[in-house]
């Protein structure tokens, strides 16, 4: 196969020549993106509601303060 690469790149001109080396430079782009890891949708999952519980602490948290702050303007 490589040599028939070859013979083949032996043939072509100069601006054919450029736009084969794009196309190798697009698909070592191409393989870098494709070993990227793929998300696993179980951890997200877990993750999702471990931030969704932590959310809710604060906004809790949030609304007692602002309350007192509330308080604090009243009696101001």
């Amino acid at each position: 196969m490589k040599n028939l690469i070859q013979q083949d790149l032996e043939k072509l001109n100069e601006e054919q020549l450029k736009q084969v080396f794009e196309f190798i430079a697009f698909l070592k782009f191409r393989a870098r993106l494709v070993t990227i890891p793929t998300i696993d949708e179980t951890n997200l999952a877990a993750l999702y509601s471990e931030f969704a519980e932590e959310d809710r602490q604060l906004a809790e948290l949030g609304i007692s303060e602002y309350a007192e702050l509330l308080k604090h303007e009243d009696l101001a």
